[in-house]
């Protein structure tokens, strides 16, 4: 019997919309610290990690601790005002009704992105958190994934360096021009077409 075949999923802006409860928290850290960090430009960014994302407005020497405070704030006010996309239920659930496994490789703070599958009841076979770049190549280089779905032009860039298909969604900050240029192999307007595409993709 041949193993099943692999897809793996970014969470931020292409399984969920977490941006409400980022803003959330960013408002929180500006409130207790005197900051002045644009909750909307960094929920309107998602995708690198918190320290690149504060780096505008906040100092090298600080950003650590704030990443600590951010992960602190995170589950009592982001986890509750996110929503799944359009499609992505779906999409997750038509990966398994084909036989297949389908993972999560995202940026964000583990336990974190954990706490928001579980609140969304997203069904997935693993999840790997804290990864961008080459990080997120090698999970999927060790997961033997055949595709990679992400919002992100970093994501077509891991997919293609992990040799898997890089499936571009225009969920997030990047436009399907953006995900093209990163090398997308493939760019669908939303997790709803995935079925539709896996069934073609799978066909072939």
């Amino acid at each position: 019997m041949s193993a099943p075949f692999v897809i793996g999923f970014d969470l931020d802006m292409t399984l969920i919309d977490s941006r409400p409860g980022m803003a959330a928290v960013i408002r929180e850290i500006n409130a207790e610290t005197g900051y002045q960090i644009d909750a909307d430009s960094v929920a309107g960014h998602l995708g690198p990690p918190l320290d690149q994302l504060l780096a505008p407005w906040v100092p090298a020497d600080d950003r650590d601790a704030l990443v600590v405070r951010f992960r602190e704030l995170y589950p009592r006010l982001a986890i509750t005002p996110a929503a799944a996309l359009a499609g992505a239920r779906e999409a997750l659930e038509e990966v398994y009704s084909r036989g297949g496994r389908a993972i999560v490789i995202t940026g964000k703070y583990t336990p974190n992105a954990r706490l928001h599958l579980k609140h969304l009841d997203l069904r997935y076979d693993s999840l790997t958190g804290a990864s961008w770049a080459d990080a997120k190549t090698a999970a999927l280089q060790e997961a033997g994934a055949a595709a990679y779905v992400g919002d992100h032009p970093a994501d077509m860039l891991s997919a293609k360096a992990a040799e898997a298909l890089a499936v571009g969604v225009p969920t997030g900050g990047a436009s399907r021009a953006d995900l093209v240029t990163a090398g997308a192999d493939v760019v669908l307007d939303s997790l709803v077409e995935f079925p539709g595409w896996l069934d073609g993709f799978l066909t072939r």
